[in-house]
């Protein structure tokens, strides 16, 4: 055999250990099965990140006053409106561009629609999403009410952006939603349009 034929030979040889371990590697032949554990702790990661990107934060988590000016409070991370902050009758807008105001904690917000309360997400049996199953989590992010079938969810929620998340991310944001502490921490009701300061 000559050198030209061996180095011939010795690339077909690499060639077919590559195209064999480069089928190893894709085929699901010969991906190692991943387990229970291995799986949620994914889809939980996954939820953390669709939480932290999506802007879920801006609102239900209340907002402090921090070095750099408003920031969200992280100690009080994704529990909605403070129950302990009674908030005086919403401002009265007049005719004009501005439709609707916010309170300093970025939790409570008055429109057209009356006044909404953003809602503790964490897994508190009593005032969070403790006894919430995926099916209403999903159904309530597909609907835009509340379990799928109760009161509209209110602005500034954006409920049309959440309806197109794909099914698996759905899942993921509940399971993270799940596997954060649950803090106690009941929301007002919304008051209905000329409700407030009544």
């Amino acid at each position: 055999m000559t050198g030209r034929t061996r180095n011939i030979a010795f690339a077909a040889l690499t060639l077919v250990a590559s195209s064999v371990a480069l089928a190893r590697a894709v085929s699901p032949a010969f991906v190692a099965p991943q387990s229970d554990a291995a799986r949620t702790a994914a889809r939980v990661a996954r939820g953390a990140y669709l939480i932290n990107t999506m802007g879920c934060h801006d609102c239900h988590t209340p907002w402090k006053i921090g070095p750099r000016g408003p920031e969200p409070d992280m100690s009080r991370a994704l529990t909605g409106h403070p129950s302990d902050l009674i908030l005086p009758p919403p401002p009265k807008l007049g005719d004009g561009p501005w439709m609707w105001t916010a309170a300093a904690t970025n939790t409570a917000f008055a429109g057209p629609w009356g006044v909404s309360f953003t809602a503790n997400l964490t897994p508190d049996v009593e005032t969070g999403l403790g006894t919430w199953t995926y099916d209403m989590f999903i159904a309530t992010m597909k609907t835009g009410r509340h379990q799928g079938k109760g009161r509209p969810v209110l602005p500034p929620m954006p409920i049309q952006i959440i309806a197109a998340a794909t099914d698996e991310d759905a899942r993921s944001i509940f399971a993270y939603l799940q596997s954060i502490k649950p803090v106690r921490n009941r929301v007002p009701a919304p008051i209905e349009p000329g409700e407030a300061g009544k």
